[in-house]
C-alpha cells in the first residue's frame, strides 16, 4: 500500500481556534501527521511517495471558484486591510444564504467559513492545496492499477462543502478523490466516513447524485458537532435519494454497537455495487480523544480496518480527524494493518 505524504502540511499551523465560550490552542496540529507518519513507517505499511501537482481544474470539479480564490488570497487581503494575526471571521452568513459575496475581506471570511476552527495563516493555502494533491495522487496511483492507497492528508476535508470551510477543513479531499474516480470511468463510487464527526461537507456535495454513495458512522448530531447534518432521515434528494445513509450513534458508543453499524454500512456499500471506495479515515472515535465522546480502543481500529478490507473493493484511505495526538498514529496504523490483513484483490 503506497502512502502519499508531504511535509508541506506543516505550513498550516494556526495559533488558536474558537471553542464554546473561549479561544484555545489549535487541536489540528502538525504533530498529528508526524505521529501518523512515524507509526505507519514503523509498522512497514508501505512506501512513502510525494504527491504530484494538479491544476485548479481538478478542484473546480468539486469547489466553487470564488471560494478557492478566497482560500488562496484571503491572507494577503486580510493583511492589506490592516487586520493582524490569523484570518478569523467575526460575522457569519447564516441569516441570508444566497446573498452576494461581500467586497471586503471581513465579509468574505464570514461568507466562506462556518465556524471558528478554520483560521488562515500566511502559508495555509500551500498546505491546503498540497493536502488536496495528496488525495488526487492517491487516486492517480489507483487509476494506474494500485488496489489500495493511503493519502495522509492534512488539513482534513470532510466538513468542507463546495463553498464553505468548517471544522478544520478547507478543500474536501475525499470528495475530490471520489469525483476523480467518476471522471476516470467509474460508474459508482462509495465514500465511507468513519470519523467521529459527521462528514457534512461530503454529504452536501453528493446529496443529489446517484453515482456517489455516501455512508457515515458518527456521533448523533443532536449532541455533537456538526449539529445540523447527519440525521438518519437524511437519505439524499432527487436522483440521489437513497444514496446517503447515516448512522448517528449515541455518545459513549463502544465497538460492540459501532461494529454492528459498520457491518450494516459495509453491506449497504456491497449492495449498491461500488466499483471503488474512498474511506474518510478519522480515528477520533478513540476513547481518549479530547474533542470526541466514543469509547473505541486502539485494538478496535484493527477490527474496523479488517471489516473494510473484507469488502474487497479497491480502496483509497483519506486522512480526516483524530486528536489524541500521541495515539493517533497507532490507531491509523492499526486500521491500515487490519485492512491489509483481510483485503484480497
Amino acid at each position: 500500500m503506497k502512502i502519499v505524504y508531504s511535509d508541506k502540511h506543516k505550513l498550516h499551523n494556526p495559533e488558536l481556534e474558537l471553542s464554546p465560550g473561549f479561544f484555545e490552542p489549535y487541536h489540528e496540529t502538525p504533530d498529528r501527521a508526524r505521529f501518523i507518519y512515524e507509526a505507519v513507517r514503523e509498522r512497514g505499511v508501505g512506501p512513502f511517495v510525494e504527491p504530484s501537482a494538479f491544476s485548479m481544474d481538478a478542484f473546480l470539479r468539486v469547489h466553487d471558484r470564488g471560494y478557492l480564490k478566497f482560500l488562496e488570497t484571503g491572507w494577503d487581503e486580510w493583511q492589506k486591510t490592516g487586520f493582524e494575526k490569523d484570518v478569523f471571521a467575526y460575522a457569519f452568513n447564516v441569516q441570508h444564504p444566497g446573498s452576494p459575496v461581500p467586497e471586503t475581506i471581513g465579509g468574505k471570511v464570514g461568507y466562506y467559513t462556518a465556524d471558528g476552527c478554520v483560521p488562515l495563516t500566511r502559508t495555509s493555502w500551500e498546505a491546503i492545496r498540497v493536502s488536496a494533491f495528496t488525495a488526487l495522487t492517491g487516486h492517480k496511483f489507483m487509476a494506474e492499477g494500485d488496489s489500495a492507497v493511503f493519502a495522509l492528508c492534512r488539513p482534513p476535508g470532510h466538513h468542507a462543502t463546495s463553498s464553505v470551510a468548517a471544522g478544520y477543513c478547507f478543500i474536501n479531499n475525499a470528495a475530490l478523490a471520489a469525483q476523480a474516480f467518476i471522471d476516470s470511468g467509474a460508474k459508482r463510487v462509495a465514500v465511507l466516513d468513519v470519523d467521529y464527526h459527521h462528514g457534512n461537507g461530503t454529504q452536501d456535495i453528493f446529496y443529489n447524485r446517484n453515482d456517489v454513495l455516501f455512508v457515515s458512522l458518527h456521533a448523533d448530531p443532536a449532541f455533537d458537532y456538526p449539529y445540523y447534518r447527519g440525521y438518519a432521515a437524511e437519505k439524499g434528494a432527487g436522483q440521489g435519494e437513497g444514496f446517503t445513509v447515516n448512522y448517528p450513534l449515541p455518545l459513549k458508543t463502544a465497538y460492540d454497537t459501532y461494529g454492528e453499524a459498520l457491518a450494516d454500512a459495509i453491506e449497504t456499500i456491497r449492495h449498491k455495487g461500488a466499483e471503488a471506495l474512498v474511506v474518510s479515515l478519522g480515528v477520533d472515535a478513540y476513547k481518549e480523544d479530547p474533542i470526541s465522546r466514543f469509547l473505541l480502543e486502539s485494538e478496535d481500529f484493527l477490527r474496523l480496518g479488517s471489516a473494510i478490507g473484507a469488502l474487497g473493493v479497491p480502496t483509497l484511505f483519506v486522512m480526516e480527524g483524530g486528536y489524541a495526538v500521541e495515539q493517533v498514529g497507532v490507531n491509523v496504523a492499526n486500521a491500515l494493518a487490519g485492512f491489509l490483513d483481510s483485503f484480497r484483490r
